[in-house]
């Protein structure tokens, strides 16, 4: 299985999927610190996918997306943002607002 499938199945099987460095219960950067602390935050199940363990979907991810950093939240296999567009649309409440959308919280 080629990267770009291989990351496109793991959006599609997680209805919030994270890429992010570490893990959520251990977070290797502030950024994907502060995008795991929100979705714990809103009680949601997601799966953080630890890019740091695997060169290829730490490039993939940027080139999947078309967007440079990580982290990267997906929803519903819609790509949301990064760490400044998660952080915004929380304290707007749009964050809650797509998740209740989608019937995820």
């Amino acid at each position: 299985m080629d990267i770009k499938t291989e990351i496109k199945t793991l959006i599609e099987k997680n209805s919030i999927c994270l890429f992010m460095k570490g893990t959520p219960e251990a977070p290797q950067c502030g950024f994907s610190m502060a995008v795991s602390n929100i979705l714990k935050h809103l009680n949601v199940n997601f799966k953080g996918v630890n890019v740091l363990e695997n060169e290829k979907i730490r490039q993939g991810i940027k080139e999947y997306s078309d967007w440079p950093t990580i982290p990267q939240l997906y929803v519903s296999g819609e790509f949301i943002g990064g760490c400044d567009i998660i952080k915004e649309m929380f304290e707007k409440g749009e964050l809650k607002e797509l998740l209740q959308k989608k019937s995820l919280i």
